[in-house]
């Protein structure tokens, strides 16, 4: 009952507070619209689209890999990410990313409170060509699937209530200051000249070290030989993941432009030369082809090339695809499952993947295709850029683990993680949610 009533208070407040909040677009007058682009306008509406579709991709990407009596439950931990953080980032979650900056580390939210000041009269600085409050909903797409990533680490084992609260202090403490740290002007590592096109910091490394912490802080599941519910959903998922995933990178060009272009077909090959290494690198060990493997390889390549997309050309961008995907392949190979239950190899994968994306745009990274960067790759005999990834890299690292490993232990102290044994035998879909296949 204390619970019922703290969560009707919660809604009550949330509910009275917007009455008292003034946005600035019932202060505008009417839009001068000649500022914007039309076409940079259009583009960005269908990438902020194709990037939420990302999110009931992974959905479904995650819950075929589980047991039958889990499945409504991993992907409805998908889809609640599509909730909260959405009503999240309009609170507060886009001040704290985007807001004025404070030491280069965190924005003030102050002025963006409700999206207050976040409208259709004015603009991104980085992006002048599109209304600021169409930028906001770009990347509050981005903050919707970070944390959905994580999920697949403790599939199986956690409790509801608990992956929540989570969620809801991961995006606060862990998403809102690397997004600032490395996209705001302002921000410490953008000043190091750090490139990060599309994610492959903000979005995959924190995802992947926080899955790692949060697969350590639950322990290993009661059943770890559990087989796929349903194959069909992985590939169904796979494909609405790198459909979106068009609108995640040549989305973060911020407009229907050349750059834009480049991304997309970054995007297209690194992803296909990574699921075809890792279907030729599991036969090459003795392996079948599989369903699952040319899945997993596809989205480890869409990974790789996050950061790098607008920064890399198209050869380049195979030789991230594949090896990124052997990389990927061999630590999920030898990854210590009988001591670290990483349920869908979240940290191998999405971990990984970012961390080698983001090595590979310090190599490969080059004004030909990028006249804004100011240091070239180590491919071109740079090394500034290539040392202050390595640097990023190691805190970025140390910072997304370390706080998330705190962030379970603090959860776990408010509300138990993990579901009691007969609960976890019986399945999540029941026990949590009364609901079934």
């Amino acid at each position: 009952m204390k619970r019922k009533y703290f969560l009707a208070t919660i809604l009550l407040a949330l509910s009275a507070t917007t009455l008292f909040i003034n946005n600035d677009i019932t202060k505008q007058a009417i839009v001068n619209t000649k500022k914007f682009d039309t076409g940079d306008t259009a583009w960005m509406i269908v990438a902020s689209a194709l990037v939420l579709l990302m999110t009931p991709g992974l959905g479904f990407f995650y819950g075929g890999m589980v047991g039958k009596k889990n499945v409504i439950s991993t992907m409805l931990q998908s889809f609640m990410a599509m909730v909260i953080v959405s009503v999240l980032w309009v609170i507060i979650g886009f001040g704290l990313s985007f807001g004025e900056s404070i030491y280069g580390i965190i924005g003030n939210p102050s002025k963006n409170i409700f999206f207050n000041n976040v409208g259709i009269n004015s603009a991104w600085e980085l992006a002048p060509t599109i209304p600021l409050l169409l930028f906001a909903l770009f990347q509050a797409k981005f903050a919707i699937i970070t944390p959905a990533l994580i999920t697949g680490a403790f599939a199986e084992r956690i409790r509801f209530w608990a992956y929540l609260l989570f969620m809801v202090l991961f995006i606060i403490f862990i998403y809102t200051p690397l997004a600032h740290c490395t996209w705001h002007p302002n921000g410490i590592f953008f000043k190091m000249g750090i490139l990060d096109f599309a994610g492959g910091i903000v979005v995959h490394m924190s995802a992947g070290w926080a899955a790692l912490a949060g697969a350590m802080f639950l322990g290993k599941r009661k059943n770890q030989k559990t087989s796929p519910a349903r194959i069909t959903y992985v590939l169904l998922g796979t494909g609405l993941l790198w459909f979106g995933w068009f609108g995640f990178n040549a989305g973060s060009a911020l407009g229907a432009n050349g750059l834009a272009v480049q991304a997309l077909s970054t995007t297209t090959i690194a992803a296909a030369s990574a699921s075809m290494a890792w279907v030729f690198w599991d036969k090459i060990l003795g392996h079948k082809i599989s369903a699952m493997g040319a899945c997993i390889g596809a989205v480890v390549g869409l990974v790789a090339i996050t950061p790098a997309a607008g920064y890399v050309s198209m050869p380049h961008a195979i030789f991230i695809g594949i090896v990124s995907s052997i990389i990927s392949n061999i630590v999920v190979l030898n990854f210590p499952k009988g001591k670290i239950d990483d349920a869908l190899d979240v940290f191998g994968c999405h971990g990984v993947g970012g961390m080698v994306g983001m090595l590979l745009t310090a190599v490969f990274a080059s004004k030909a295709i990028n006249p804004a960067i100011e240091n070239q790759g180590l491919f071109f005999g740079e090394t500034k850029l290539f040392i202050n990834h390595v640097i990023v890299l190691i805190i970025v690292s140390v910072f997304s683990f370390v706080m998330s490993y705190f962030l379970f232990y603090l959860v776990n102290k408010i509300t138990p993680l993990r579901v009691s044994s007969e609960k976890e035998e019986l399945g999540l879909d029941i026990t949590q949610h009364g609901e079934f296949l």
